[in-house]
Parts: structure tokens; sequence; C-alpha cells
């Protein structure tokens, strides 16, 4: 049953990403993955508010977690895509986007979810 539960999440998640990758593409232009980055902070701040809010503020069955946590953070959030496109940007010799790529997700992926537990502790 928890195989389901996770495939579910995973589904959910990795359609959501296709979607939203597709939209910041096309609304930001290809040149910066803006859209890899935005998932992997939304994925980031979930993960950080969903884990507080759900073994500190309220009882939940450990079944949720596997749905949002595993499943969907797991098949939404894009670090492969994120390590692809900053070696992409290393082999092409644009040191100035990979740089803003990996400092940009690593910053504000850790401040998002520091702000999801935050926000899960006031809720």
């Amino acid at each position: 049953m928890n195989f389901v539960i996770i495939s579910v999440g995973a589904i959910v998640g990795a359609n959501l990403r296709y979607l939203l990758s597709r939209y910041a593409a096309k609304a930001l232009g290809p040149v910066f993955p803006y859209g890899t980055l935005l998932i992997n902070i939304l994925g980031s701040f979930i993960v950080g508010w969903f884990m507080i809010w759900t073994s500190e503020r309220v009882l939940a069955d450990p079944r949720w977690r596997l749905l949002v946590v595993i499943g969907f953070c797991g098949g939404f959030t894009t670090f492969s895509s994120f390590a692809f496109e900053s070696m992409a940007y290393f082999e092409q010799g644009q040191w100035r986007l990979m740089a803003t790529n990996i400092v940009a997700n690593n910053l504000l992926c850790l401040a998002a979810a520091l702000a999801g537990m935050a926000l899960a502790r006031v809720l």
C-alpha cells in the first residue's frame, strides 16, 4: 500500500513540475532555468513546512509523509535537472550563469525550507 501512496504523490508532483517548467520557460525565457529554481524553492518550502507541521503541530498518519514528502516532493523537485543544467553551463563556459544557478538554488532552497519550518511552527 505504501508504494501506491508514494506513486500517487509522485505522479502529481512530476506532472506539476512539467507544467511549471514549461510555464516558466514561456513567461521568463529559456536562457536561465527559472522553472527548476522555482520548483526547487517550492519543494524545499513544502518539505520544511510539512515535516514540522506533521511532527510538531498536528498528529498525522505517517502515510501522509509518504504521499507528500517522498511521493509528491520527490517527483516535483528537480535536483537532477539542477545538476545537469549547472554542468551544461560549465561545459559552455557560462561561468556566471553556472555560479548564479548553484548559489541561487542552494541559498534560496535552504531559506525556503527554513521559512516552511518557521511557518509550520507559527500556525
